[in-house]
């Protein structure tokens, strides 16, 4: 008789830690994941009346919502062969920043790997 209580007891345990995980799993995956971020790169127009940086900072802030995030959010301002800046940016983020006014194009940055040498295609 007093095995049945044993069993009894470790099938109660067992079946209480398979509901635990359930539940746990499930508030996860009902868990808004977060945005994805990659960086961009963001032509813009020249700027006339304004040093290229504070340009580069002023419209990422208009988007990104202050100066501080923007400037967490800013990796480097182009202002010799081009006019622009790259800047993690997520989705949300790249389509507000198409629209603003003196952005000419905003692209994924990618990593390309160079061709090797003779016999050493990848």
């Amino acid at each position: 008789m007093h095995t049945w209580k044993i069993n009894l007891f470790f099938f109660s345990s067992l079946l209480f830690v398979v509901s635990l995980i359930s539940i746990i799993q499930m508030a996860e995956s009902a868990r808004p994941a977060a945005p994805s971020s990659a960086v961009h790169i963001i032509y813009t127009e020249l700027p006339q009346d304004e040093e290229p940086e504070a340009y580069h900072m002023r419209l990422l802030s208009n988007v990104v919502g202050s100066e501080e995030v923007a400037k967490e959010a800013l990796l480097y301002s182009y202002k010799n062969a081009a006019s622009g800046f790259s800047a993690t940016l997520t989705p949300e983020q790249v389509t507000e920043m198409s629209k603003q006014p003196g952005v000419l194009q905003v692209v994924q940055s990618r990593t390309l790997q160079l061709h090797s040498g003779p016999g050493r295609l990848h």
